[in-house]
């Protein structure tokens, strides 16, 4: 079938320069210098967020603790960090938390709560008790008083004693037999001539004399034996006797001291409580405070071998401070944790070597984040928490119990083989807030049942705010308000003008600024640094576009290689001429923070067959769902809109040329199908255009992500071969409002070199790209003549009849092979 060659209609309009970049009059600001302005802080377009961390800091109730999402450099952090501020100020300070000695089981040390600075002042107090009276004790069992008593009773014990033992050897005497002491103990021998009898003279003596003497001996031993028998018990009332004298004298010291202690804490129960336990336990225990006094100090360092024992003997009276608020002004406590590692958060269990063992006691109990926190505000990342292992778990643990229980990772994992403590749980009143993004927000809530029960309120901070010229000034106030914080230079109005125009860019939206205020600041910062090596007062706007500029050049090695690979055609980019059936499609590429444009050749090549449109990207697994979606949504335009009264024919193929990567996303959707209506017809696109945009089923063309970034990727190709005046790019017409692209294009636009074109049709798009009318069906049903979609549909109709015709020739040979 022969073809006439259409007439191509002249270039298409591009948009006005002034709807390329919407750029901020200086003059509208009403300021010269931010030194005028009034500071502002960076909590606007946030009444959102703000009211729900409100929310959170005030309300007294169970599960209302706070998860902040938002993108990074939203000002999240300062934001939680001057609300909860706000909000401690008018909350009373938090009681002290201590852990002292339990007596009756020590590996469960009892926690112990206490007003506001009390606990340093007890664990003082507890020091200056038992170090007097490690003093006064021993001199009390120095005393002339307790050297009485105590001979007193050895008098009386040793009498008690020899008494039986005198009246048994009286006896025995009387009997002939004498009692002897011997190193060995007690033994009994005859007496003969007034003299124990020897050995000799015992074996000279006749056998009667020696059964009578065996014979009074051994009655006097069963006697000797009853005596002695009463000895341990004697020792014992001795032990007794001495202990009891020990807590008589100990107790007249003990009391006295206690008791001065008790009137320093007069009213508080529980400090009552403990003292009393103290007292009663010194007083049992007097001996340890005469350790001290003993001489076994040997070794070349007796001082600190004589402290170490000190200390060891004594740490039962300790007090370890968990949490003291004696220090600061009176308000609710924020704690920020960095590493919510689970002992940074709900406290360790320390242990010492001791004799090549590790071992442990309360004084060991360190606190966490937790503790810290409790009674205010405890501030964490949330990605940071759940990837530490066992910190969510326990998190949630105390958050559900409203305790802090102490465990180890050991304990969890049960690899724990030393000596623990139990110590008791201390209970937890502090809110929570976490800060993170959306997505782990969303996990969180999609996976982990008990999330929405412990967090109930999120601070969902906006990325942007509208442009309009009260948000425009509010922002003006915010960057016054950093320059000032910060000591930086001042910045001239025409400077804040380009900060907001970059606000803009960073928007993705000419009718929005950004709120990532993290963003603005490092460029001031830089910039600041330019206007110092210029030795000038104040930023101007060349600096604040140089600063923009250098972060860019600084980000751009991979842009440039892909840019040279272009260049030298070896990736193969047309930017003049005619090519049927290829079209320049754009892409945007992300690597890190940084995004840039980037134009890919697409073509397409279409035959007859059995109407099967084939994605080369899918085809090879390297073609994302949504960019399947695309092609699937083309296919269906095609199959809707051309030649309704004959089976689809068509074997198609499209493809990304030189793409190694993975492709997604349908913005490229409609560049597909301009390549394959142009495969179609045979009408030549203009390869000075390139195309963004994605196609519904009804032909429309639909916004896409990063239009800036595709029209300056394209742009930098065209300018350096050389801008003929025959080259653009065409968007969705609702891209316009988006358009915030580089003051280069908008030169190249002004002097028309370079033309951005909106499209809202796939017929309007086909119309720019060939300069041929598309075409609209008439009365009749059919499109107007050499139009694009005409020789589309008259393509369509020959490929089915001449697969009609294929079918009936190949009938009739299959049937005469038959016969």
């Amino acid at each position: 079938m022969t073809r006439k060659k259409p007439v191509q209609s002249p270039l298409p309009q591009g948009l006005p320069p002034d709807r390329l970049r919407p750029e901020c009059d200086p003059a509208t600001l009403g300021f010269e210098t931010t030194a005028s302005l009034k500071k502002g802080s960076g909590l606007i377009g946030q009444d959102r967020a703000i009211d729900a961390i409100k929310l959170s800091a005030e309300i007294g109730h169970e599960g209302f603790n706070l998860y902040v999402l938002g993108r990074e450099g939203t000002g999240r952090h300062a934001a939680v960090a001057k609300l909860l501020a706000d909000a401690a100020a008018t909350r009373p300070m938090p009681c002290d938390w201590v852990y002292v000695n339990n007596f009756d089981a020590p590996h469960k040390p009892n926690a112990m709560k206490l007003p506001p600075g009390a606990a340093t002042d007890l664990k003082s107090a507890m020091q200056r008790l038992v170090d007097d009276l490690a003093v006064e004790i021993p001199a009390l069992f120095e005393s002339e008083e307790y050297q009485t008593q105590r001979r007193a009773i050895e008098e009386e014990i040793g009498q008690k004693h020899e008494v039986p033992i005198a009246e048994f050897a009286e006896r025995a005497k009387a009997e002939g037999v004498a009692l002897l002491r011997t190193p060995m103990g007690f033994m009994l021998a005859a007496i003969v001539d007034g003299k124990p009898i020897k050995p000799e003279v015992y074996e000279a003596l006749s056998t009667e004399e020696r059964e009578e003497i065996d014979a009074k001996i051994e009655v006097l031993q069963e006697h000797l034996a009853r005596v002695l028998k009463s000895g341990p018990q004697l020792e014992k009332e001795h032990r007794q006797q001495i202990e009891a004298l020990h807590a008589e004298m100990a107790e007249r010291a003990v009391t006295l001291r206690v008791r001065e202690v008790e009137a320093d804490f007069a009213g508080n129960a529980d400090v009552e409580r403990y003292l009393e336990r103290v007292r009663t336990d010194m007083i049992s225990n007097a001996e340890l405070f005469l350790l001290s006094r003993d001489g076994s100090q040997n070794g070349p360092f007796p001082e600190v071998i004589r402290k170490h024992h000190q200390e060891q003997q004594f740490h039962r009276y300790a007090v370890n401070v968990m949490v003291s608020h004696k220090a600061g002004p009176a308000k609710a406590p924020i704690v920020r944790e960095d590493l919510p590692s689970l002992p940074h958060l709900t406290g360790r269990i320390e242990h010492i070597s001791e004799m090549g063992t590790l071992a442990t006691n309360f004084t060991l109990i360190k606190p966490g984040a937790l503790h810290r926190a409790n009674g205010g505000y405890l501030v964490l990342d949330a990605h940071r928490v759940l990837t530490e292992p066992y910190a969510w778990d326990a998190l949630k643990r105390c958050l559900e119990s409203q305790s802090i229980s102490i465990a180890s990772l050991t304990e969890r994992l049960g690899m724990s083989s030393t000596v623990t403590l139990e110590p008791d749980p201390i209970p937890l009143a502090a809110r929570v807030v976490l800060v993170g993004d959306r997505r782990l927000h969303m996990l969180l809530q999609l996976l982990d049942p008990e999330f929405s029960k412990l967090f109930k309120i999120q601070a969902d901070f906006e990325d942007d705010l509208p442009r309009t010229a009260k948000n425009t000034r509010a922002m003006s106030r915010v960057v016054a308000g950093y320059v000032a914080r910060e000591n930086l230079r001042h910045m001239a109005a025409p400077a804040v003008a380009a900060l907001l125009d970059h606000a803009v860019r960073l928007a993705d939206d000419a009718k929005k600024l950004t709120l990532q205020i993290g963003a603005l600041t490092d460029v001031i910062r830089e910039a600041d640094y330019y206007a110092a090596q210029d030795k000038r007062e104040l930023i101007s706007d060349r600096d604040i576009v140089l600063a923009v500029d250098c972060a860019e050049k600084r980000v751009s090695r991979i842009k440039e290689r892909m840019h040279e690979a272009v260049m030298r055609k070896t990736i193969l980019i047309d930017t003049a001429g005619e090519a049927v059936g290829q079209v320049n499609g754009l892409s945007v590429i992300g690597i890190g923070n940084h995004r840039f444009g980037r134009p890919s050749r697409i073509t397409a090549r279409v035959r007859m067959g059995a109407g099967k449109l084939i994605d080369i990207e899918r085809e090879v697994e390297l073609g994302g769902p949504l960019h399947s979606k695309g092609v699937l949504i083309l296919g269906s335009y095609l199959t809707s809109h051309y030649a309704l009264d004959v089976p689809i024919s068509l074997h198609a193929s499209l493809v990304f040329e030189q793409s190694y990567g993975g492709v997604d996303g349908d913005s490229a959707s409609s560049a597909e199908l301009y390549a394959l209506l142009s495969s179609l017809s045979g009408v030549p696109i203009r390869q000075g255009f390139a195309v963004t945009g994605s196609v519904n089923q009804n032909g429309e063309v639909q916004a896409i992500g990063g239009v800036n970034e595709k029209i300056e990727g394209f742009f930098e190709i065209c300018k350096a071969r050389g801008l003929t005046g025959e080259q653009g790019v065409l968007i969705p017409a609702s891209n316009v409002d988006h358009l915030m692209v580089h003051r280069d294009v908008v030169a190249a636009a002004k002097d028309g070199t370079f033309r951005i074109i909106p499209i809202k049709t796939i017929d309007e798009g086909i119309e720019a790209l060939t300069g041929v009318k598309a075409g609209r069906r008439g009365r009749g049903g059919a499109f107007a003549a050499q139009s694009v979609n005409a020789r589309v549909e008259a393509q369509l109709r020959a490929f089915a009849e001449s697969r009609r015709s294929f079918g009936a020739r190949n009938g009739k040979t299959t049937e005469a092979e038959g016969s």
